[in-house]
């Protein structure tokens, strides 16, 4: 009895055994919704690689560059030009984007073991990033997961700064939810994710200098200036429900698909102690009074229900994609109004305001579609369009031939619906300007020279008619004259044996384009040894990681209306921010170790990242990725 017992445990010990090597990253696939529409039904195995997890852009879902102010999760702006995506009707608030879940672009699951991942970043000034994610398969043709992130961040200006009780800044959670199912016979597949965000951002308005300080060159004390606002602040709620489900009628030359989506934002700014330098109406922040000098308590809403229907199929040769849209949204205005004329003892009690509205909606149908032509990896020509009934359109091609590339791009597209009408304490317009275009070319390679190099180089050239932009009184207008502007891009990363480098730089002029705010130059460089200590058991990236722009006169920021706008008062200073870091792989355990801004105080001027929001000082940051597979 006791020899069977133990020959049981025994294998037992073999099955876990086999288990916990069975299990893995390989054994974790990866899938796309845009991916399975196009015919691609490629399951990818979760990357697990070190590369760039110490690099601030990549804790957030958009890894671009962007302008913003100065800390973790903080309002930012795209530093480089980006064409539209959406056309018609559409809200303009979004200074958030960046760190929201995208329900388009989510990654789907097929896991053979229950996955979790624990995401973690926590650096010395109180910046914070988190994210867990957990999913499973319910089924081998169904799986499920949810994620919860949070940001967060301290206040690094003003008074409140100095207050270790108080220095809250800027806190953001969100959440998604998804699962794809396939049936058995594999002609139908259904993609549904839910996704929310809320943020809270303290706005202190930027340093508000003395009238002898110079805060460009205060190095020293920046941080204990006072600050425009101290009882300001910013909050966005948001949410998205997406589901698509695609038919295969005749296999891959014909599928049916359905698309709906639901999405809600609400923006409120307010500011319930207005300062009294303020009252005046001479700041550039609080430029009017219209409805009361107590108070301000702003906000929009807005509603949007998308239904496309369309089809699509793909062979060895091609592939197309014909659809129709209907897009109704709506958005209310609300803004706080001070009731003139009540007695003091009505007053007393606080019931002196009342809220008054304003309430728009919109209905509008886009037809489009998609034709790609292929041959294998080796050529390809593509185009695509989308038309707004009796509006807007947008139209592109492409051609590819091995690694080189040319397109041509056209957007037709109305401003938003914040630079077509404003309601607000502060701030009031209405005006139904007419659409802007925007032409692109664009021309570049990609390429792979031998084992060590890789190269990819972008050229463009942009002109823009009757640009609508936020100017110096953060107010929506028109340009005079059309906006031209080129540049490029380069990418190119080289290794020598354990020796890495990875560059990026960007070239932009402007110079007839001064309603388009982009840095004329923007560098981002990476110095690395990378390799295998202690017999395999652990892996290590040690470096140094660089990023300098050119001086130019960044976007400032207006809290009231959540908008960039144009500024020539403030030109930021090119500025080098250097870090220095270690990144590690232990089993199923990245971890990384990081000296920011280590040049910190070594140079001149301040780093300013937006007009008189400074970039983060010296900080050490810590992080680690866990990954369990059971």
């Amino acid at each position: 009895m006791l020899l069977l017992l133990a020959k049981e445990a025994a294998v037992a010990q073999i099955i876990d055994d086999s288990t916990r090597l069975l299990y893995s990253p390989k054994t974790t696939l990866e899938l796309y919704e845009r991916n399975v529409l196009e015919g691609d039904y490629t399951e990818l195995p979760i990357d697990t690689s070190l590369n760039n997890m110490q690099n601030e852009r990549y804790w957030f879902n958009d890894t671009t560059f962007y302008q913003h102010l100065g800390n973790v999760g903080t309002a930012a702006t795209p530093m480089l030009f980006q064409m539209p995506d959406k056309i018609g009707v559409r809200l303009g608030k979004n200074i958030f984007d960046r760190y929201a879940y995208d329900p388009q672009r989510i990654n789907y699951y097929n896991t053979r073991s229950p996955y979790t991942h624990l995401y973690y970043v926590q650096g010395g000034r109180g910046e914070q990033t988190f994210e867990a994610l957990h999913t499973r398969n319910i089924n081998p043709r169904w799986n499920f997961g949810l994620a919860y992130q949070i940001l967060s961040a301290d206040q690094q200006i003003g008074p409140a700064s100095q207050d270790r009780r108080n220095k809250g800044f800027l806190d953001n959670q969100a959440v998604k939810l998804f699962t794809h199912y396939r049936s058995e016979n594999e002609k139908y597949d259904l993609f549904f994710n839910y996704t929310f965000m809320k943020v809270e951002q303290i706005e202190t308005g930027g340093i508000r200098p003395g009238e002898d300080d110079n805060v460009q060159a205060d190095i020293a004390g920046y941080q204990q200036e006072n600050v425009n606002l101290t009882q300001a602040a910013n909050e966005e709620s948001r949410n998205n429900l997406h589901l698509t489900h695609i038919y295969r009628v005749a296999k891959e030359n014909l599928k049916a698909y359905h698309t709906l989506d639901y999405y809600r934002q609400r923006n409120e700014y307010s500011d319930n102690d207005i300062p009294s330098y303020l009252l005046d109406g001479k700041s550039y922040l609080y430029p009017n009074f219209y409805y009361s000098k107590e108070r301000t308590e702003d906000a929009t809403a807005y509603k949007e229900l998308e239904n496309t229907v369309g089809m699509t199929g793909n062979n060895r040769l091609s592939s197309y994609k014909a659809y129709m849209r209907v897009r109704n949204s709506s958005i209310l205005y609300s803004v706080l109004d001070s009731i003139e004329g009540l007695p003091d003892t009505v007053r007393a009690k606080g019931n002196y305001f009342q809220t008054l509205t304003s309430e728009s909606s919109y209905n509008q149908v886009f037809l489009g579609g998609s034709i790609r032509l292929f041959y294998k990896e080796l050529a390809e020509l593509t185009g695509n369009a989308e038309y707004q009934l009796a509006g807007d359109y947008k139209i592109k091609g492409m051609a590819r031939l091995g690694g080189a590339y040319g397109s041509l791009e056209r957007v037709l597209y109305t401003p938003s619906l914040v630079q077509r009408y404003m309601l607000s304490n502060h701030y009031k317009w209405d005006d139904d300007r007419s659409n802007m275009v925007i032409d692109r070319i664009e021309a570049g390679i990609n390429q792979r020279i031998g084992k060590r190099q890789y190269f990819k180089f972008n050229a463009n050239y942009t002109n823009i008619k009757r640009w609508v932009f936020f100017n110096e009184r953060a107010q929506p207008e028109r340009a005079g004259e059309n906006q031209r502007f080129w540049g490029g891009l380069l990418s190119h990363n080289i290794n020598f044996g354990p020796v890495h480098f990875e560059n990026f730089v960007s070239y932009t002029n402007t110079d007839e384009a001064d309603k388009v705010i982009i840095p004329e130059w923007l560098w981002d460089s990476k110095v690395y040894i990378e390799g295998p200590l202690f017999k395999g058991a652990l892996y290590t990236q040690l470096g140094l990681h660089g990023t300098i722009n050119s001086d130019y006169y960044a976007y400032g920021y207006m809290p009231v209306t959540q908008q960039f706008f144009v500024q020539n008062d403030f030109q930021v200073q090119a500025y080098p921010v250097v870090d220095v870091f270690v990144n590690a792989d232990i089993k199923t355990i990245n971890v990384f170790l990081k000296m920011s801004h280590i040049n910190y105080g070594l140079t001149e001027p301040v780093n300013f990242i937006t007009p008189y929001y400074p970039g983060m000082r010296r900080s050490f940051v810590f992080g680690v990725q866990w990954r369990f597979f059971d």
